[in-house]
């Protein structure tokens, strides 16, 4: 072998390129998670072809974020934003908690930017257990249960419960089934609809149950 011909070819983990590294790769693998998810779905969707969208190693792709679970919460969590949208919800008169809520999540959906992405999670999560575990758990823990525990109510987490399964199916027929007339409906008409029921999830006494016999 000449001196200037190719050493022989080594196995394993190809060298990271520049282009893997740096504050943007994560970035890189979050836009391209949540284009992968909402063209592909759940099922289709693989570490491996997120890696490939972004540019990046796969094995970046189990450093950032670990398994293909926690690649679509951190899509979902893209979409929500829960650091700015729990805030915003808290922020001011406890009477109007329902409403700021309401108003949060419809804008969310409304949001050509974010509907999408949230139209594959919804989809995924009704046809795959895994991803709807991955919703569940998001809507509730990093969402409702946080804006219950900050209004200090009592059995928050049932609350939470109740507005979430009250939101999850207005966006499912809305957005994903498209039922009329809750699809054409302007969004400040669903937001004054739904505003006093949520109001009463998160921020009202609870009934007292009356006595068998009354």
């Amino acid at each position: 072998m000449t001196p200037d011909a190719p050493g022989p070819r080594r196995r394993g983990r190809p060298a990271r390129a520049a282009k893997d590294t740096g504050p943007d790769a994560r970035t890189r693998i979050l836009e391209a998670a949540r284009t992968e998810f909402a063209e592909r779905g759940y099922d289709k969707t693989s570490v491996r072809g997120i890696a490939r969208a972004a540019g990046v190693d796969s094995a970046l792709v189990h450093h950032y974020f670990g398994t293909k679970d926690e690649v679509f919460a951190a899509a979902i969590e893209l979409s929500f934003e829960p650091a700015l949208l729990v805030p915003a919800v808290l922020e001011g008169d406890t009477e109007d908690v329902g409403e700021r809520l309401a108003r949060a999540f419809i804008a969310i959906w409304e949001n050509p930017a974010t509907r999408a992405p949230l139209l594959a999670v919804l989809r995924s999560a009704l046809t795959h257990e895994a991803a709807a575990k991955v919703l569940r758990g998001f809507v509730l823990r990093r969402l409702l249960e946080r804006v219950a525990a900050g209004l200090d109510i009592p059995d928050a987490t049932f609350r939470a419960e109740l507005a979430a399964s009250h939101m999850v199916g207005i966006a499912i027929l809305r957005y994903v089934l498209q039922a009329e007339p809750l699809a054409s409906a302007p969004p400040e008409k669903i937001v004054a609809m739904v505003a006093p029921t949520l109001q009463r999830y998160l921020a009202e006494p609870a009934p007292q149950s009356s006595p068998c016999g009354d």
